[in-house]
């Protein structure tokens, strides 16, 4: 076995560990009665996006729920090949892991509730917004007067969102994104950054600075202390969101790129080299393209990338029973 093999297969151990360790304490909030909060902003009392993690428990349940529901999220024989051994047998955890969470290649609407009395207008705009993909993809967002697909708290816990068909796990009474005091009067610019990354977490696409070209570029320790001190993260939350990087052979995209919306805002002050990683504040040209290869209007999705992230935890009499 190769020394790129051995460090696949560390990788993806690391990530299963991690999905069960990492913690950001984010908690949905009780339903607000209509009041207008601070604006949202990218001020140190909020973190950028921490992509959520089903509890471990539900990983192999989630990596089923996935394949059924596009095929094409199997991992592909040559990734598993490349993190298993001559005749070695890949455990079921350990496949599950490395399973995409994309909704398939045919047109689908996903429903959105929220959990907190909203506007009609803020809903409208929030919604306007996650919309934006589909320029190219034929995933579209839907309001809902009922329980959502997508179900979006406004409260406490910063930025976040579960990945692809993960929500379909999630139970009812929980939001699965997270879009910390968002009202009509939060910039349109936070709208372009925040509300279209989450949402591309929602179509399945994981976080781009996690690709290896860009992990390499930061320094481990400068990096644990510049999330401790900003946004109070511990050592296994900056491994899980930030330091351990997605896996060459389970992505079939684009080249690695720091200005995609997928991509954090990496100060220099935690690279090796100094400077920044400009991260991107709306979808880009590349952004589009990808979208439209993994949601075409006609054809097929193409793209196995793992999901990575902090783990959340309810009691398994919460478990939703999924059925495709």
């Amino acid at each position: 076995m190769s020394q790129n093999d051995r460090h696949i297969r560390e990788a993806l151990a690391r990530i299963i560990e991690l999905a069960s360790e990492a913690v950001t304490g984010n908690e949905s909030t009780e339903e607000e009665e209509g009041g207008e909060e601070s604006e949202a902003g990218s001020d140190k009392s909020t973190p950028g996006c921490t992509l959520k993690h089903l509890p471990k428990r539900l990983l192999i349940k989630a990596a089923e729920t996935a394949r059924k529901i596009n095929p094409v999220n199997a991992p592909h024989i040559g990734a598993m090949a490349a993190v298993g051994g001559a005749g070695e047998v890949l455990d079921p955890l350990r496949i599950a892991v490395m399973t995409a969470k994309y909704w398939g290649p045919s047109p689908r609407q996903l429903t959105v509730s929220f959990m907190e009395t909203t506007p009609a207008a803020l809903r409208s705009r929030i919604i306007s917004h996650m919309n934006a993909w589909t320029r190219t993809a034929c995933i579209s967002f839907v309001a809902t007067s009922g329980t959502g697909n997508v179900r979006i708290s406004r409260g406490p816990g910063g930025f976040y969102s579960y990945l692809g068909t993960d929500i379909l796990h999630i139970p009812s009474n929980r939001p699965t994104m997270n879009l910390e005091r968002f009202t009509m009067d939060t910039p349109e610019s936070e709208y372009k950054r925040v509300v279209r990354h989450e949402t591309g977490h929602t179509l399945g696409f994981p976080h781009e600075h996690m690709r290896k070209a860009l992990v390499a570029r930061i320094d481990k320790n400068k990096a644990y202390r510049w999330f401790l001190k900003t946004y109070g993260w511990d050592k296994p939350t900056v491994d899980a969101q930030v330091l351990t990087p997605l896996s060459d052979a389970s992505i079939v995209g684009t080249p690695e790129d720091q200005t995609s919306i997928m991509c954090y805002q990496l100060p220099g002050d935690i690279t090796k080299d100094g400077l920044p990683i400009t991260g991107g504040v709306d979808i880009n040209a590349t952004d589009f393209a990808f979208a439209g290869r993994i949601y075409p209007r006609a054809g097929h999705a193409l793209a196995t990338p793992m999901a990575n992230g902090s783990a959340e935890e309810w009691s398994e009499a919460e478990d939703v029973a999924v059925e495709v």
